[in-house]
């Protein structure tokens, strides 16, 4: 399933030229996001940078939300990630995409101008309808939380 996403270049003079995302397979999940900055920029152990994409998004479908997730060779073999884990692109969000990566690992990390450092994916968003409700459903499960279930 494909849908039509506007992209818009950021413009700001200490920005490094952009990288359009794209996708790196014909079975990439991901559209990879690049670091749109003019020098490298060092993540010290245990710390959190933001680090710019130089792009911004338009999605009109309010059923639609971009998803940013970290790159899995960079968390495996270096200890970058997303501080927040998954980053949430609304469809209404128009302003700049902004990585905030963290560096889980002992050394210091460079992030070089135009290197990918996460991916972004388009997934479907559905909106729910609160029920207030002073009862719910009987399941298997039930209440049981964090190792209930044994596995």
């Amino acid at each position: 399933m494909n849908i039509d996403v506007k992209i818009k270049k950021i413009q700001k003079d200490f920005y490094y030229d952009f990288t359009i995302p794209d996708y790196a397979t014909t079975g990439s999940a991901g559209m990879d996001l690049h670091a749109c900055i003019k020098e490298p920029v060092v993540i010290k152990k245990g710390h959190i940078c933001k680090i710019p994409t130089g792009i911004a998004i338009y999605i009109k479908d309010r059923n639609v939300g971009g998803f940013v997730f970290p790159r899995s060779g960079l968390a495996s073999k270096h200890g970058i990630s997303l501080a927040n884990a998954v980053g949430v692109i609304d469809s209404d969000y128009t302003g700049e995409i902004i990585c905030p990566l963290i560096n889980h690992s002992e050394v210091d990390y460079v992030v070089n101008p135009g290197d990918r450092i996460a991916q972004i994916v388009f997934l479907p968003v559905y909106c729910a309808n609160l029920i207030i409700t002073d009862k719910l459903e009987e399941t298997e499960r039930g209440t049981g939380g964090f190792g209930s279930t044994g596995k």
